[in-house]
Parts: structure tokens; sequence; C-alpha cells
């Protein structure tokens, strides 16, 4: 599986990501946060075929992009059940502070450790709710491949924020260290804000926030 990270500038910059298996070309696109031309440039270059969008949390960072590409590619986009008060309250989303009204009302919405697949099965990725920097936030692990894209929950050497709404630093540091941490130490992470980096990383510098 090919993993490609792309930063996307809205009024926060904010990390995409292409999961895709490199045999057939078909794959995941995660939290299409802005600049929806961008990633159809890249689809379209790589010859690649997106069969779903996975949204790690509702903030408008991270769901810019949703609309045009769900109605430019026809493909269905995911996200945590109570990830609905999210995408369809413009306060919530934060996207009333920026002007631009951001809902999206057809999303179709997982459980905690739901899997999604791939249609030929080649690749899944299991949804863990991690709530805290949301109420609504989660991430999607590989376990076969040992990587997880992990929203804004954790980042390298730092934490997601906890003071917007349905945020909560308990909550936080609760999914942190009982659902993240407890990833194999060679699992990679891969984050809305920042490089990747490791579980093992992790456990040695988070230290610092607890």
């Amino acid at each position: 599986m090919i993993v490609k990270q792309i930063p996307l500038s809205g009024a926060i910059t904010t990390n995409a990501f292409f999961y895709i298996n490199e045999q057939t070309g078909h794959g995941f696109l995660l939290d299409p946060a802005a600049e929806p031309e961008k990633l159809l440039s890249i689809i379209n270059d790589n010859h690649w075929t997106i069969e779903k969008m996975l949204i790690t949390h509702g903030h408008f960072d991270h769901i810019g992009a949703v609309e045009k590409l769900h109605q430019q590619l026809q493909i269905p986009y995911y996200i945590f059940e109570q990830g609905k008060t999210y995408l369809e309250d413009t306060a919530y989303n934060l996207s009333t502070l920026f002007g631009t009204n951001i809902t999206l009302t057809q999303a179709r919405y997982l459980k905690d450790n739901d899997v999604i697949s791939l249609s030929d099965d080649s690749s899944s990725l299991k949804l863990i709710h991690t709530p805290g920097h949301t109420f609504d936030s989660s991430i999607y692990y590989d376990e076969q491949n040992h990587l997880a894209f992990v929203g804004d929950t954790i980042f390298k050497g730092s934490i997601g924020r906890t003071d917007l709404p349905g945020g909560d630093m308990l909550t936080l540091k609760n999914s942190i260290l009982n659902k993240v941490l407890q990833l194999p130490d060679d699992t990679i992470l891969y984050s809305g804000h920042s490089d990747p980096t490791t579980i093992a990383t992790e456990k040695r510098t988070i230290g610092f926030f607890f």
C-alpha cells in the first residue's frame, strides 16, 4: 500500500492522505481538507480510483473538499456516528468563524471498531473512536501494515487541542493512553498537522502532556 501525504492550504494547512493499493490503483482518501481541484489532479495524474473518503473528525479544516469530491467522483464519505453534529452544524465544525458555512448531509456513519474495506478486500481500516479533541474524533488503523491515520488526536511530539466545541482534556488523555498508545510500537502515525511519527517515539516524548 502507498501512503501519500498532501498538505492542503486553507485557513489552516491540513494534511490529507491517499492510501492506495499500488497493484490495483484503488484506495481511500482521508481528510480531504481543501483544494479539491488539486486532489482531483493528483487522482487523475496517477490513474487512481478512490472508492471511499474517510473523515477523522468534523472540523472544517478536515472536510472542506468533501462535497466537491463527492459530486465529482460519486463516492461515499464516512465518519464516526457522532460526527453528524459537526458535519451539519457550522458552529461545531467552526466553518462559520471563517465565513465558509460548510454543511454535509450525506455522510455514512460508522461505529467504534467498524472495519471499512476496499471492494477487493486488499486493504481494511478499523475505526477506533478517540474522543477528546472533539467528541467524534477517531483514528483509522491498518492492523496488517501497522499504521494509523490519527487526525488531530495526536501529533509528532504533541496532542490535539481541547478548547473547541466538544473538546475535553481528560477524555483526550484517556483516548491516547488507553487506545492510541496501546497499538504496536512500530505503528506509524499519520496526523492532520505534523510529520509522521511512531508509537514508540510518542511513548518516549509525550509524557510532558501527562
